[in-house]
């Protein structure tokens, strides 16, 4: 008798032993499940506005009197005038985005080329008053008077709170809570573009869940982008580029999607002071929200682009670029459509 009582204390033990762990186990799931049914993901989004060549200057060879000196000279310092169409669209956004092409300063001498630029330290407030947060510097123009003028640039810019970036000087930025990694390259020069995965690196160093490249290259006044572009664009999405924004050829190039991210071929000018009548006034703004879940990146095709024109005169640079309506923004549309789909775009997202 003994020996079954034992038995039995044995099996009852392991019974109820059993009953607690099944009963632990459903707590467990119970748990588990009210977890994921309270559960919200955390979403952040970083909205940028990007908008070609801006160049605050003109030429000393060039006319005076039709130049963008002589229109900023009589403003009386008012330099809103210059993107007061185009800044609404810009505030719209968390950062605007924009090529500087030329300098800002008062020191060096002008370099041995056919076009150089060199505008007042003031001019940096055209950026400012006009919602525009961002510059990038790497261009064929940063150093037109001397590297000096270049530190000067890089100067006023910082002071004024415009995020820059040139070559390996690659700046991360909290924006929304997501860290914003800005890379430019002036791909024109070999020794520049080769600083591409190091700048690219730079910011992903320092933990940037976003990274937007822009990228000087091509040739002026072509509408197709060359294989070396293409090339280049690539590796950029390859290396960890969010998105690619192209400048230099002064007019419009297509957009293509690679990998799922979108690579903007050419931007086209924007605020261009570097010539009083371009023959091509088109141009665009390209606007993309970038979401994120709980700190990653969504890949999806949340971008618009915008078209406009450099200038509100046919005739005549005013250097106030807008916002094209009507027959003109129809052109516009058809135009890029036209060069996006050669690069396997078929269709572009316009507002």
């Amino acid at each position: 008798m003994g020996m079954r009582k034992a038995a039995l204390f044995v099996m009852a033990a392991l019974f109820a032993a059993a009953i607690a762990v099944g009963i632990v186990r459903v707590k467990t799931e119970e748990a588990e499940n009210r977890a994921k049914a309270e559960y919200v993901p955390t979403v952040q989004t970083v909205t940028i506005t990007a908008a070609g060549d801006c160049t605050f200057a003109t030429d000393v060879n060039a006319d005076p009197d039709r130049g963008f000196n002589a229109y900023a000279d009589s403003l009386g310092g008012d330099y809103s005038y210059f993107l007061q169409n185009v800044k609404p669209v810009f505030e719209e956004d968390d950062v605007t985005i924009v090529n500087f092409e030329g300098t800002i300063s008062d020191r060096g001498e002008r370099a041995d080329k056919s076009f150089a630029f060199r505008g007042k330290p003031e001019y940096v407030k055209v950026l400012t008053t006009s919602s525009v947060e961002a510059a990038n510097l790497a261009n064929n123009h940063s150093a037109d008077y001397g590297e000096e003028s270049l530190s000067d640039t890089i100067k006023y810019l910082n002071e004024a709170g415009i995020i820059n970036c040139i070559g390996t000087n690659a700046p991360v930025q909290e924006i929304n809570g997501i860290k914003v990694g800005f890379v430019g390259i002036d791909a024109l020069d070999e020794d520049e573009a080769a600083k591409l995965e190091k700048a690219i690196g730079s910011v992903k160093n320092l933990g940037a869940q976003l990274i937007i490249v822009s990228m000087h290259w091509g040739i002026e006044k072509e509408n197709e982008p060359t294989q070396e572009q293409i090339e280049l664009a690539h590796k950029a999405v390859d290396l960890g580029a969010d998105v690619v924004l192209g400048t230099h050829p002064h007019v419009l190039q297509g957009i293509e999607k690679y990998n799922g991210k979108y690579i903007v071929y050419s931007l086209g000018n924007f605020c261009f002071g570097g010539n009083d009548n371009p023959s091509d006034k088109d141009t665009m703004i390209y606007r993309q929200v970038f979401t994120f879940v709980d700190g990653v990146l969504q890949l999806d095709d949340n971008y618009v682009v915008i078209p406009a024109v450099i200038s509100g005169h046919d005739d005549y640079n005013d250097y106030q670029p807008a916002i094209a309506d009507g027959d003109r923004k129809t052109e516009i549309q058809n135009r890029i459509t036209e060069y996006s789909a050669s690069l396997g775009t078929q269709s572009v997202q316009f507002r």
